[in-house]
């Protein structure tokens, strides 16, 4: 019988009857959807509406029937449209006509938004967990290599030199954010709708307040209306995962270059890479490739979602059905993300040599001379000039800065038009400073303030890390 069917005379068209099926994709509600009913049942009781026996055999029958979806052996029957009513049958099947009290003073209005941020409150807490675990994977990666340099960029060119674990930290910080993010998207979610009912709130002086503490939320929604058609929590929630996809794309991106043979930074464990059905050379960085891929899907989701809430009139719609499909496929596809990114980090191998030997191309310590100049007394802008005067010596001689004779270094001074510089140009002690500065060792020391590259910054931050995140 359908729930709704008093009000027709002839049969749904089997067409649009399977058009407007969804058991297949929100059964995945169905244990969210019990404990749901069940706390409603208790409300229903403490209202007067059911009484003692009713809830006890309501109860039981639930629980029976909780049992049966976790352990795998409930039967799903696309007839019934979706999982509410799969499971409402089932229980009348067990405990009778009292089954069909179950939905009083309740709509799937706010049931089905009860039941997606059931499951979403689980599910953030789920991923926190394989945050953490890539987090602690780059930490751990960092703390191996503390004293590795590599070269830092922008535009895709040599910048500066910096620590590997001042880099591998970055993506740490846009981690932590990620969390952040969701956490916030789990509070503002983790309310309950029960009692607003279809859109004017619930017939009967059902108890919200206690429901929604028997289930977990910390408060109610205060207005029906907005309540039967809010998606907020789930559009929040996928912004939320296609921020941390693209995020995860950026580390797939600099992997995947990392372990080309041209640069040979790292080195992709057997267990995460592939080879080629024709050419018997190839070591691909699948993984990260298909991250790469898959936060492209996710954006999607969201894209694809919002498009359907922008159109929406206050109330339920049943455009909103298409919430799930968007936010499970979303979800999924994060976790396993975070799972098979925290597999390669923690297996891949860094080439200390051949990433120093990279940190030194590009003249990436010019802007710690210039700074030198400044300490010395030349304006910036002339300091400035005066560096890019000495790369270009470099550039032409085949050197590095910390390379170039004495005299290229007096000529580059004695050539500005600084009144300092060129009295520089004059002290026998100059060049030693500008070429001290001009080494690796001395721009990443040069980089000493909060957020900073030097090695006792990036010490500190790794030790602040590593407690953060329970390591020992």
């Amino acid at each position: 019988m359908k729930t709704w069917g008093g009000r027709f005379e002839d049969a749904p068209d089997p067409v649009a009857a399977d058009f407007g099926r969804s058991v297949e994709i929100d059964a995945e509600l169905a244990v969210d959807d019990v404990l749901g009913s069940m706390a409603h049942v208790r409300a229903l009781g403490r209202a007067g509406v059911l009484t003692k026996g009713e809830v006890e055999a309501l109860l039981a029958g639930l629980a029976g029937v909780r049992a049966d979806i976790e352990s795998g052996t409930m039967r799903w029957d696309p007839a019934l449209e979706d999982v509410h009513m799969n499971v409402e049958a089932e229980l009348e099947a067990r405990v009778g006509p009292a089954a069909r009290k179950l939905h009083t003073g309740r709509s799937r209005n706010d049931q089905v938004s009860t039941d997606l941020r059931l499951w979403l409150r689980r599910t953030i807490d789920d991923l926190d967990v394989a945050f953490v675990g890539l987090e602690r994977a780059l930490v751990d990666l960092a703390r191996r290599h503390a004293d590795t340099v590599m070269p830092a960029h922008t535009h895709t060119q040599p910048a500066q030199p910096v620590l590997l674990a001042h880099h591998l930290l970055a993506h740490v910080e846009m981690l932590e954010r990620d969390r952040g993010r969701l956490a916030d998207a789990r509070r503002r979610g983790n309310v309950s709708p029960l009692g607003s009912g279809a859109v004017a709130g619930s017939g009967f002086r059902l108890d919200r307040e206690a429901v929604a503490a028997d289930l977990g939320f910390e408060g109610v929604t205060r207005n029906s209306i907005d309540a039967s058609g809010d998606r907020d929590f789930a559009a929040e929630s996928l912004a939320a995962f296609a921020i941390a996809m693209v995020h995860l794309s950026r580390l797939s991106e600099e992997l995947v270059w990392w372990s080309h043979p041209r640069l040979g930074f790292v080195r992709f464990a057997d267990a995460f890479s592939t080879g080629s059905s024709m050419l018997p050379n190839k070591r691909n960085p699948d993984p990260a490739e298909l991250v790469r891929a898959k936060a492209g899907r996710v954006v999607g989701d969201l894209a694809g979602f919002l498009a359907v809430l922008k159109g929406l009139p206050l109330g339920y719609q049943r455009d909103l059905q298409e919430d799930k499909r968007p936010l499970f496929e979303s979800a999924r596809e994060l976790r396993r993300s975070l799972e098979v990114l925290t597999g390669v980090i923690g297996s891949v191998t860094v080439d200390e040599e051949r990433i120093a030997a990279a940190a030194a191309e590009g003249y990436t310590t010019a802007t710690a001379v210039a700074e030198t100049l400044v300490e010395l007394g030349v304006a910036f802008r002339s300091a400035h000039h005066v560096v890019g005067r000495l790369v270009r010596a470099a550039e032409e001689g085949g050197v590095t800065l910390d390379a170039l004779p004495d005299d290229a270094f007096t000529a580059g001074l004695a050539e500005s038009d600084d009144d300092t510089a060129r009295g520089l140009a004059g002290d026998p002690a100059a060049a030693g400073r500008l070429r001290a500065a001009a080494s690796i060792e001395g721009a990443i020391a040069r980089c000493d303030v909060i957020g900073g590259t030097a090695s006792a910054r990036v010490a500190a931050e790794l030790e602040t890390a590593g407690r953060r995140l329970g390591l020992p």
